[in-house]
């Protein structure tokens, strides 16, 4: 009788997880088919204020162990029952956000993330937060569905094999634009090595570059071990020419 109440306490499809302190363990299955879950640690994002991020305050949610078939889409897609979500990021590690050069490459430095990773769910309202963390006493939530299937196996490699297929024109617009900032990141670094050559600094102390009628040499460790190297030959030519001198010397008082 005690086993037949205790089935009916607990719904079929509930799943509770253990989660560390301050995190809410929430179930999730790649589909329906999965019988084990996986569980994403999530709670509220804290941050300092003036700290300038992206994930403001009571309204972003922390997610820890997402699973690397786990898309943007995908969490955009699981949280939108909790209300509206404005962004979603994911990364490798938390932490700070790490500047963003100007132009950003689509063909160059491309890395794919491997392994679990950690995302931000920004709400558009608090209460968001709070109607996430509430999907615990729900059961699995579903990854792929037939609605929103994520693709595997030979469908993911054909996509990702489309995706490698680089169209030359956009890739000479990308080389062609990289060039010409770099050409300018050089102009202006030229002009100011231009106008503070030969002009002493605040300690009285000149600046020399490798330009103009006298240039200076660089100290690289290739340049100090030349140096280093006529100096020896100079030094063994001085005392050949010396040990010349002594012997003429001694042939003469003879």
């Amino acid at each position: 009788a005690t086993s037949h109440r205790a089935k009916m306490a607990a719904p079929k499809d509930r799943v509770v997880g253990a989660a560390p302190p301050g995190y809410t363990a929430l179930a999730v299955k790649f589909g329906e088919r999965q019988r084990s879950p996986h569980y994403l640690l999530v709670k509220e994002h804290q941050v300092r204020d003036g700290a300038g991020t992206g994930h403001p305050t009571r309204r972003t949610l922390f997610i820890l162990n997402v699973p690397p078939y786990c898309s943007p889409d995908s969490l955009s897609r699981l949280f939108a029952r909790c209300g509206q979500v404005q962004s979603v990021e994911i990364r490798e590690k938390p932490g700070p956000r790490e500047k963003k050069e100007k132009l950003m490459s689509k063909f160059f430095n491309c890395q794919t993330a491997k392994g679990f990773q950690v995302a931000y769910v920004v709400f558009r309202k608090p209460s968001g937060v709070q109607a996430a963390k509430a999907l615990s006493q729900e059961g699995p939530l579903l990854i792929s569905t037939e609605s929103h299937p994520v693709k595997t196996g030979i469908s993911k490699w054909i996509t990702s094999y489309a995706a490698s297929v680089v169209d030359p024109e956009e890739l000479k617009a990308e080389v062609d634009a990289y060039m010409q900032d770099y050409d300018q990141k050089i102009a202006e670094e030229e002009a100011r090595a231009a106008k503070e050559d030969g002009v002493p600094d605040e300690e009285g102390w000149v600046k020399v570059t490798r330009k103009g009628r006298k240039p200076g040499l660089p100290r690289t460790e290739a340049a100090n071990l030349r140096l280093l190297e006529k100096e020896k030959q100079k030094r063994a030519r001085k005392e050949l020419l010396n040990f010349y001198a002594w012997q003429h010397r001694e042939t003469k008082r003879e």
